[in-house]
């Protein structure tokens, strides 16, 4: 892929949206600029670059975007004669607030803005090279991890901070609230009052549960047997 922007047979910026997209396109050299919006379908985008490719005689065409990875990133890849350029979106919005702080509808979009980038920046910038499917692939896999992760983490938290002013007694019989034996009882045992009335069934839930030894499993039964409710107020 080449760095040289002369080579290019036009200069293209995306403000790429969920529903839709705003698309600048400014042929070379110094032509007037095309605006349109596409819509956020396949087949649109698959019009939209196979339009290009026939417009400019399949010469490459320059992209400035603000994703370095991604739907984005990943749709147009598949184009050979797309040349992606990935910019930080705080570059965009930079320019966004020294440029446009009115917020005027006369105002370049982002679309436009990221044509300018490409015009008087080009030296400083470098075309997308994309990883192997590999790479791409287990990258995808830990940031669904990571999302996960953080997700549990806001959960428990929550489920937590509620525990605490109706049920902390449930804290105590835990070592953590993400676990299936805790979930389980929860769902089943939601208040102290609900556990007190349920000796039998909990001695047979924690052997079910694998909380093995009678030690754990009395320490926990005498826990609630003996807990007094932190409020009366069923509305709390």
């Amino acid at each position: 892929m080449t760095e040289n922007m002369t080579e290019f047979a036009a200069l293209v910026g995306i403000d790429w949206a969920d529903r839709k997209h705003d698309i600048c396109v400014q042929p070379l050299p110094g032509q007037v600029r095309e605006r349109l919006v596409l819509e956020h379908r396949p087949e649109a985008i698959e019009e939209w670059a196979n339009g290009l490719r026939t417009g400019f005689a399949n010469r490459p065409v320059a992209v400035c975007l603000e994703q370095r990875k991604g739907p984005l990133v990943y749709a147009l890849s598949k184009y050979e004669h797309l040349v992606l350029f990935p910019v930080n979106p705080q570059l965009l919005a930079g320019l966004r607030r020294a440029f446009c702080p009115s917020g005027a509808k006369d105002d370049p979009s982002d679309a436009e803005l990221a044509v300018d980038i490409l015009v008087q920046h080009r030296e400083k910038l470098r075309p997308w090279v994309p990883e192997d499917p590999r790479t791409r692939q287990l990258q995808a896999l830990v940031q669904a991890r990571r999302r996960l992760v953080e997700q549990r983490v806001r959960t428990t938290n929550r489920l937590l901070a509620n525990l605490k002013g109706y049920f902390p007694q449930a804290l105590d019989c835990f070592d953590s609230l993400d676990t299936v034996v805790a979930c389980d009882f929860l769902t089943q045992w939601p208040s102290l009052g609900e556990a007190k009335r349920a000796r039998a069934t909990l001695t047979a839930f924690f052997h079910q549960h694998g909380v093995r030894g009678r030690e754990r499993s009395d320490g926990r039964l005498a826990l609630l047997k003996g807990a007094l409710p932190l409020t009366l107020d069923s509305a709390g």
